[in-house]
């Protein structure tokens, strides 16, 4: 087993397997900018490693990922104008979500405990979702910021425009079973069984003819976008950058992350 050393993020390639991990589980694996900057080199790294068949993304502890490190964002970025925070989350959030959707080897989200926001943005960019029983997803930010959802609308296209409608306006947490059943999850398996299950599909998918899995993939991605995936995210993107010119984000804004991440929590 292959290991490369980064400080947010774990690296490993085993068996033709790269294994990209967030490893910040003392912050609920909370996506820091270094965190997001790391995630995307180790993908562009594992895209280009030839010895690379599926790549796997991860969060090491408890949880996937809590999302957004807004903590982070209100000390960095809180008077950030409309022109920077337009180019750091183009940046950082739509362009790095797109890379891991475009990737031409097969993807594996690997999600334990909190998926949020963020983190749920990341996770569903991949090809393939492996849930344990114990696993939530949740895209609370319309209740608690007062935003248009997270920068990258994928949720309709993942479980359903009916589905993301409810999810989005409540905020509410979807366990594994129900992602699961509106077919946002592949698999939901036991948490002690989640890394061995995912590991053993991801090498039976690296044992198939990596030519032709990309062109499947090709395939499929591309009749996504002739629907109108990519168009319909980008013009998300846009409608999300207006809502934190609303009175209601300067307001929560004005009131504190402390509550605004409280509010969140309760729905």
């Amino acid at each position: 087993m292959t290991e490369i050393a980064y400080e947010n993020v774990l690296y490993t390639v085993e068996a033709g397997v790269a294994r990209i991990s967030h490893n910040r589980p003392q912050a609920r694996n909370a996506e820091s900018q270094a965190l997001l900057d790391e995630l995307d080199s180790a993908v562009r790294r594992a895209t280009d490693d030839t010895t690379v068949k599926v790549i796997v993304l991860a969060g090491e502890g408890e949880h996937f990922s809590a999302g957004h490190d807004l903590k982070e964002a209100a000390l960095k970025r809180a008077d950030f104008t409309v022109e920077q925070r337009w180019a750091y989350e183009t940046r950082y959030y739509f362009d790095y979500a797109l890379r891991i959707l475009d990737c031409p080897k097969p993807t594996i989200a690997e999600v334990q405990g909190a998926c949020v926001a963020g983190g749920f943005m990341v996770a569903n960019m991949c090809d393939l979702v492996i849930a344990s029983s114990d696993a939530f997803f949740s895209d609370p930010v319309c209740q608690s910021l007062g935003t248009a959802g997270v920068e990258v609308m994928i949720h309709p296209w993942v479980m359903g425009a009916r589905k993301a409608k409810e999810f989005l306006f409540t905020g509410a947490k979807m366990c594994a079973d129900d992602a699961a059943q509106v077919g946002m999850v592949n698999r939901v398996v036991p948490r002690d069984a989640l890394r061995g299950v995912t590991m053993e599909l991801a090498q039976k998918i690296a044992a198939g003819d990596a030519f032709a899995i990309m062109l499947v993939k090709r395939s499929i991605n591309r009749g996504l976008d002739m629907q109108g995936l990519k168009a319909a995210m980008t013009a998300h993107f846009d409608a999300h950058q207006l809502s934190h010119l609303s009175e209601s984000f300067q307001q929560r804004r004005k009131e504190g992350l402390a509550k605004s991440i409280s509010r969140g929590k309760s729905v």
